[in-house]
């Protein structure tokens, strides 16, 4: 099920998220559907902030980017479809020795909003499955990037936090006319019964 995307300015996508505890049905579901709606966006990664859920968990999928990133899956190179889309609950990150990138971000939260961002380029991540399988990857270029991206978001950071003030003000008035629309779609919502929603 295509879920809707949560944009800036929303509060939900400042909260950081709960870690996930129950490796359930219910919880290999609400991934699927994330990866649904990640596709349905044609995005490459998608945090359970962004359909309104403050989780640890979060979704990526680069089986059709370019090829410009290296990976190593519990010490094994899989081919990269065996291994996407590819589900993280409770990601934590550790930098590793390597020069910083500069790449131009976006973000389905940012619809039509980009700029450049400084990040670390290899990364440790430690991460569980949608099983509860705990998992080590290590990856750099775009992988560790999209990667990096995603686990800002379960934690509150947003990629234009990530901007210098230079780049941040090239884009600043598009964020700002977002974050109005973001409001006034909000104040102009319809109430519904808590207990009718998923």
């Amino acid at each position: 099920m295509v879920l809707p995307i949560v944009h800036y300015n929303d509060p939900i996508l400042r909260l950081k998220g709960a870690p996930v505890k129950s490796f359930n049905a219910d919880l290999a579901q609400l991934a699927q559907n994330m990866v649904e709606t990640m596709h349905a966006a044609a995005g490459i990664g998608l945090a359970a902030q962004q359909i309104g859920l403050a989780q640890q968990l979060c979704v990526i999928d680069l089986s059709k980017a370019h090829r410009d990133f290296d990976w190593e899956l519990d010490g094994a190179t899989l081919p990269i479809e065996l291994i996407m889309p590819m589900v993280l609950a409770n990601p934590k990150v550790t930098i590793l020795e390597g020069d910083d990138t500069i790449y131009e971000e976006g973000c389905l939260s940012f619809p039509g909003i980009n700029g450049d961002v400084v990040r670390p380029d290899v990364i440790r991540v430690n991460f569980q499955d949608v099983h509860g399988t705990p998992h080590e990857l290590f990856c750099d270029g775009l992988f560790s990037r999209c990667v990096m991206h995603e686990v800002d978001h379960l934690n509150g950071v947003l990629f234009v936090d990530r901007m210098t003030k230079k780049v941040r003000k090239t884009i600043e008035a598009e964020v700002r006319a977002l974050a109005q629309k973001t409001r006034d779609d909000a104040s102009a919502a319809v109430p519904t019964d808590p207990s009718a929603s998923a």
